[in-house]
């Protein structure tokens, strides 16, 4: 099937936008493939260095310089559950590698926190900002110069998003990513949900709550709900990162290793010394990127992945915003429910066909690129399958699913549960923002009350618990973005909101802080760029003011009279206990220089170009635009 006019013209759009900084990258990527064999640039002293504690077999390999070394970058420790079965991996990796006739070695490990452990405590504020010093470990891991391809062992929120911007800072090494899959299915979401809010009515007591929670999150592997690290898995699966199929088995079994063995050996093969050298900084390219925002829309998959997308564009020298996202989510449709989106668990979404059926039924309908590279080296379609082990115990592949095999969970695209993604731009006088609709019902989508403003969830919640939020309001929830305290989850307002909501009252949030995957069934308007330490109009909000949340209209506003608007100055809060404790106070540097949220909350630039004064970069060329609605907004910072 001819690909989509929307998803074309949103490829061309992005194409268009990134033409100088795409170039700038391919320019240097070029460069570095062009000095050869990383190996061969060092000196005796330098190569004995690197492979002194070596076996001596391995030894042998790399003094000889003809076979591939592959790094190995692992996210591992032990008290994430989702990290902690890459314990057994490098070994594993290790012997695949010797059997491709290559060695490898553990070229370093980078950090890996859990947003599900600290949400709602002070240590959540330094989660987004781990994203760029993952990067930055992957680039001090790869910095010795000794490799030819790395394979990336990570699963959840941040360090994927990390570990891709880290390797594609290495863009002319080819890159393999690796999954450890997620745990096998606890109790389920709905119940889970709904101990929550009773805790948070103080019906049950902390005792009964931690029972519960110890029954969802109770072995090795991803947490089941389909958040951010979920959404990873499916976006590296469409971006040809992953091995087809392999997001979603789960650690510990005899196919997890066959799979692993499979991705290691598949990295020889696509190294300089392999017979398909693949740089991942060739493989993600414009088409690939909008073919990842696709996936992310059409399962409902994390709203986190509205910034973390565009910062790992950013490092590919792509520029994209949240335009894209918008115009993307109203042709691509909802193919899955997944929870909290749906009762199913991402259990339940592969066995009912998984990552295959979603590829193979978006690209049948037009809405995917099928031209593009993976590791496999074939295009797209070649992921349209399922792995499964042969009677020697490695993994082979068979083709998807025709039909699913719960339609309750997966749908074809003729068949959708919505005809559009679910993800909606908002826009008005307290600036830009997201919102997911997927897990809201129509009749919550449109709020139109007075604001109660906060300067933290802490006063939210003491409000709440004072039983002073018992009628219809928007919650104005500031001084949450990214500059202001790193951008911390607000799940904490989830389960408070959801109370009010079911009592019968119209509520609704606008923040500039983040919700991610977990987004739930009250309208929330996120991400509000700019924040307010950037000058941001959320600052501008005061008590009773009242705003309007339009999802179906995508309109963001303050409903005040203009003249009085213009006249407000920016509030003030005192962020002094953001500054210092839980190791807060050496971030500060990310806080001083970061990006706004719909630039990637970035700490990092686009690639340098050697003409940064020309008005071609700061200004979208004349024939950029396919559509008709504003481009000119992401270019302010860039």
């Amino acid at each position: 099937m001819s690909l989509h006019p929307v998803i074309a013209a949103v490829t061309a759009r992005i194409v268009e936008r990134s033409r100088l900084y795409r170039a700038a990258y391919l320019n240097r990527l070029a460069d570095s493939i062009h000095q050869g064999t990383q190996r061969s640039a060092l000196s005796c002293t330098n190569l004995a260095h690197g492979f002194a504690a070596f076996p001596p077999n391995d030894k042998l390999v790399l003094k000889q310089q003809q076979q591939p070394s592959i790094a190995i970058v692992s996210s591992y420790n032990d008290m994430l559950s989702a990290h902690q079965p890459y314990h057994r991996f490098p070994e594993i990796i290790k012997e695949a590698v010797r059997q491709a006739g290559g060695v490898a070695q553990f070229a370093g490990g980078v950090p890996a926190m859990c947003d599900g452990i600290t949400q709602g405590q002070p240590g959540m504020e330094l989660s987004l900002f781990s994203r760029d010093a993952i990067a930055m470990s992957t680039a001090i891991a790869l910095s010795h110069n000794m490799f030819d391809a790395a394979v990336y062992l990570g699963i959840c929120d941040k360090i994927v998003p990390g570990l891709l911007i880290g390797a594609l800072h290495f863009g002319h090494l080819p890159a393999v990513f690796i999954p450890s899959g997620p745990m096998t299915t606890g109790i389920s979401n709905s119940e889970k949900a709904r101990i929550r809010q009773l805790y948070a009515q103080g019906k049950i007591d902390r005792d009964g709550l931690l029972e519960a929670e110890a029954k969802s999150y109770h072995g090795p592997g991803t947490c089941t709900f389909y958040g951010t690290a979920n959404s990873n898995q499916m976006m590296m699966e469409v971006m040809g990162l992953h091995l087809p199929g392999s997001a979603f088995v789960t650690p510990n079994t005899q196919l997890r290793d066959a799979l692993t063995v499979s991705a290691a050996q598949r990295a020889v093969e696509i190294s300089a010394q392999g017979k398909r050298f693949t740089p991942v900084g060739e493989l993600v390219d414009e088409k690939s990127i909008v073919n990842a925002i696709v996936a992310l829309l059409t399962t409902g998959g994390s709203t986190n992945h509205t910034i973390h997308l565009i910062a790992i564009a950013r490092a590919a020298g792509i520029v994209t915003d949240w335009d894209d996202f918008h115009k993307l989510s109203s042709v691509v449709p909802l193919l899955t429910r997944i929870y909290p989106n749906g009762e199913a668990d991402v259990n339940h979404f592969h066995a009912a066909g998984g990552t295959g059926f979603v590829i193979r039924e978006l690209l049948d309908a037009g809405l995917l690129h099928e031209d593009v590279t993976t590791v496999l080296g074939k295009g797209l379609r070649a992921h349209c399958s399922e792995p499964f082990l042969d009677e020697d115990g490695r993994a082979i592949w068979k083709d998807a699913p025709a039909a699913s095999a719960d339609e309750n969970v997966l749908r074809p695209a003729s068949n959708p549960f919505s005809p559009d993604g679910g993800l909606r731009l908002l826009t008005g006088n307290l600036g830009r923002a997201v919102i997911k609709i997927s897990a809201v019902k129509p009749q919550y989508r449109v709020v139109e009350a007075p604001a109660i403003v906060f300067a933290s969830q802490e006063e939210f919640m003491h409000a709440y618990q004072e039983g002073r939020l018992e009628r219809d309001f928007v919650a104005v929830v500031r001084f949450q973005g990214p500059k202001a305290n790193g951008m911390p989850e607000l799940h904490a307002l989830t389960p408070a909101l959801g109370n009010l909501q079911d009592a019968g009252f119209h509520v609704a949030l606008v923040t500039d802080g983040r919700m991610s995957g977990a987004s739930g069934k009250v309208p929330a308007a996120i991400h509000v760029s700019p924040e307010v330490l950037a000058g941001g109009p959320l600052g501008r909000v005061r008590d009773g003011d009242l705003i309007r949340l339009d999802a179906e209209a995508g309109v963001l506003q303050a409903l005040v009279a203009q003249e009085e608007w213009e006249r407000r100055s920016l509030a003030h809060a005192d962020r002094s206990s953001n500054m210092i404790g839980m190791g807060r106070e050496l971030f500060a540097m990310f806080r001083s220089s970061v990006s706004i949220a719909e630039e990637g909350a970035a700490s990092f630039g686009l690639p340098h170009l050697a003409t940064p004064s020309s008005p071609e970069i700061n200004q979208p060329h004349e024939d950029a635009e396919p559509f008709s609605d504003e481009d000119t907004h992401v270019q302010q910072s860039i």
